[in-house]
């Protein structure tokens, strides 16, 4: 995964606006608040709560 650590910086958890974590290993962006990991695919964060995977 290739994300731009600007772009990292800016983004939150459309759903609580919590910092989101990287997990290189799933290709997700993850929020623990929430408890929701974003799908990151071909390099692009899918920022889409209905999108999202649960944790856990």
């Amino acid at each position: 995964m290739n994300l731009d650590p600007a772009l990292l910086e800016i983004l939150v958890c459309p759903q609580c606006r919590a910092t989101l974590f990287v997990d290189d290993e799933a290709s997700e962006l993850v929020c623990n608040a929430c408890a929701l990991a974003y799908p990151v695919r071909k390099d692009i964060p899918v920022m889409l709560v209905d999108e999202a995977r649960p944790l856990g």
